[in-house]
């Protein structure tokens, strides 16, 4: 099956249609560390098929790490984001999106408003004290 997925060119496709990615077509395509996805793994958000050492990922896996990067995008920890997309692992539906309610909504646009405020004061305060220490010198 790694020979199959190894030797294929765009990004792995194998059997009818399907297609299959490696850790590093991943990782390359999000722009994410390999310890990242094995991080995402070890949490339960992403399940590739192994084949021995390797980790075989499918479009599925490909999607849910769309959502899960755009979850973190927006904010959100990683426990908010597995409950998110938690319905969406069971189901053949339709593609994977975060499930978010319009309070959940409303709530991060809460939390990052006010993480806004704090990084302002922050940086205010730094400029404050840059100028001080430039006008000092």
């Amino acid at each position: 099956m790694m020979d199959q997925i190894a030797g294929s060119a765009a990004a792995g496709e194998a059997g009818e249609g399907a297609k299959f990615y490696t850790i590093g077509d991943l990782a390359r395509e999000f722009g994410v560390t390999l310890r990242t996805l094995r991080f995402y793994e070890d949490r339960g958000l992403l399940s590739p098929r192994r084949d021995g050492t390797a980790r075989i990922y499918d479009a599925r896996d490909r999607e849910r790490l769309s959502v899960i990067l755009k979850g973190k995008q927006l904010g959100f920890t990683l426990t908010e984001i597995r409950a998110m997309v938690a319905e969406e692992r069971s189901g053949d539906g339709p593609a994977m999106n975060l499930k978010l309610s319009l309070d959940q909504v409303e709530d991060q646009i809460r939390h990052l408003e006010q993480q806004k405020k704090d990084i302002e004061e922050a940086l205010a305060e730094l400029r404050a004290r840059r100028a001080s220490m430039a006008a000092a010198a």
